[in-house]
């Protein structure tokens, strides 16, 4: 559907619509906002002060008054084309009581407003053409953030910055489709010689952007949703003290009798930038209680999908086989070594954790098969982890360590290959852009292997148009109406 399609669907729905755009939850002040072609008249027929009525006064402009007896306001005017939503639109800032707003809201309504349905006022700023889809998917997603990464990432999509790069793709696309068209059509003027190494070309860099753009998806997903991250550790090293630490919270039950948590923790908690999933596991040893046991499977069956391992040791008791055990199950994973207690007197030493990850021949084999696929790790392997490991001295007790932890933590998801992300960067965070691009990379594939093939030029435009609308149904410009309900529908009420 493209912006003409979408305005014309549009403008044959027109109706006001009203809601409280601050949430269901008592606050200071509430707003109430009202959009459509009968908006002023309708706070009109509501609204009592000196600047009544409203259809008179200029745009962008605050009145003092009240809503009926009901509360006293302050009324924002918007006219259209410079709105939210691109419409007349009035917001009502009244105090933040439920009832208050309620109150106000059932004004309008009694006035003619209908009620809006979620996300109806962002569908109407997409329905006109003011935003693409991408960017509408953005507002739900800054609404949602609950990270520094998740809420500037989402503001540079909202921007335009997604949509500018995917644009470009799409108006290159294009551009070589209409010369196949005039060179098929009229080739006295328009010579294909050459026109396929030249394309192939094209295809090679336009894949090797689009595949870097989808490959930033692992990571967007990670930092908007947060890092599931599993603490890990022998019996009474400290993880449960160190989930209460990072919650600041007394979440997790803390005791000197090994074997304590027994299940699985959950806590999700901000780290700076970043958001934790945090996982306080079963300590990961040999036993007999049938109970613990089944705590310390669980455990390593959270260590298999983490994002994240914390592996917490003691520094005030010797390392044995249990840290051995769990050492060998990290291989291929990200993680860093907490060597907890630094305020007690230290029995081991950073070069002693660091043996842990040297293969040793005679360590005793492991019985859980969670841990065995691994153990047998090449020297160059388990050397290259040794080097580029992280372990940093920490009390659970103190805090100290905290920062350090938050540098390594930074340097493990908010880098590009040990560079910093630059400012300018956007990374996927959703699975609907990733889908389509990986579609645009898959028929820009079949173009060059219909070069590679010697194939007629004609073969060429039917994958580049597939590559085309792909990218434009990110955009929104090739969606179908039942996309688009899905999508709003996830928005909540009010935006």
């Amino acid at each position: 559907m493209n912006n003409i399609e979408r305005q014309t669907s549009y403008a044959a729905g027109e109706d006001t619509i009203a809601a409280i755009a601050t949430g269901r939850a008592a606050g200071g002040i509430a707003i109430i906002r009202i959009s459509g072609d009968r908006a002023l008249s309708i706070v009109d027929e509501i609204f009592r002060g000196p600047d009544a009525p409203l259809s008179k006064v200029p745009a962008n402009t605050i009145h003092y008054g009240h809503i009926l007896d009901i509360d006293e306001v302050l009324v924002s005017v918007f006219r259209a084309p410079h709105s939210y939503t691109t419409e007349d639109t009035v917001e009502i800032n009244c105090h933040g009581g439920l009832y208050a707003a309620d109150r106000v809201l059932s004004a309008c309504i009694e006035a003619g407003a209908r009620p809006a349905e979620p996300g109806e006022f962002t569908k109407r700023a997409y329905l006109s053409g003011r935003i693409d889809l991408s960017e509408a998917e953005a507002v739900a997603d800054i609404i949602s953030s609950d990270n520094e990464f998740s809420l500037k990432n989402s503001e540079k999509t909202l921007s335009g910055r997604l949509s500018r790069e995917i644009d470009e793709y799409r108006q290159r696309i294009i551009y070589e489709c209409g010369f196949i068209e005039s060179a098929l059509d009229d080739p006295e003027h328009f010579s294909l010689e050459g026109f396929g190494n030249r394309l192939l070309s094209e295809c090679k860099e336009w894949i090797g952007g689009l595949s870097k753009l989808s490959a930033s998806f692992q990571d967007g997903k990670i930092l908007k949703d947060g890092i599931d991250t599993v603490i890990v550790g022998k019996p009474n090293v400290g993880k449960s003290s160190i989930l209460n630490l990072l919650s600041n919270s007394d979440r997790a039950i803390v005791t000197d009798v090994p074997g304590t948590t027994r299940d699985l923790i959950e806590e999700r908690v901000r780290v700076r930038e970043l958001t934790l999933n945090l996982i306080d596991s079963a300590g990961i040893r040999s036993t007999d209680d049938v109970v613990e046991a089944i705590g310390v499977e669980k455990s390593l069956e959270k260590m298999k999908d983490a994002d994240l391992v914390l592996f917490v040791c003691d520094r005030s008791r010797p390392l044995d086989e249990n840290d051995k055990k769990i050492a060998a199950s990290l291989s291929g994973k990200k993680f860093l070594v907490l060597l907890n207690k630094s305020d007690a007197e230290a029995v081991i030493s950073v070069e002693d954790v660091q043996a842990l990850f040297q293969k040793n021949e005679g360590q005793l084999p492991v019985s859980s098969s969670s841990l065995s696929e691994n153990a047998a790790e090449s020297d160059f392997a388990a050397k290259s982890r040794k080097d580029s490991m992280k372990i940093i001295d920490f009390s659970a007790r103190s805090a100290d360590g905290m920062q350090e932890l938050q540098e390594a933590l930074k340097a493990l998801f908010l880098s590009n290959g040990g560079q910093k992300r630059s400012d300018g960067e956007v990374l996927l965070t959703n699975a609907r852009h990733k889908y389509e691009i990986d579609s645009a990379v898959r028929s820009l594939t079949l173009v060059m292997k219909s070069i590679e093939s010697g194939l007629p030029e004609d073969f060429y435009t039917v994958d580049l148009m597939d590559a085309y609308s792909a990218l434009g149904r990110i955009l929104g410009k090739e969606v179908g109406d039942d996309l688009v309900e899905e999508i709003f529908s996830k928005f909540c009420i009010g935006k």
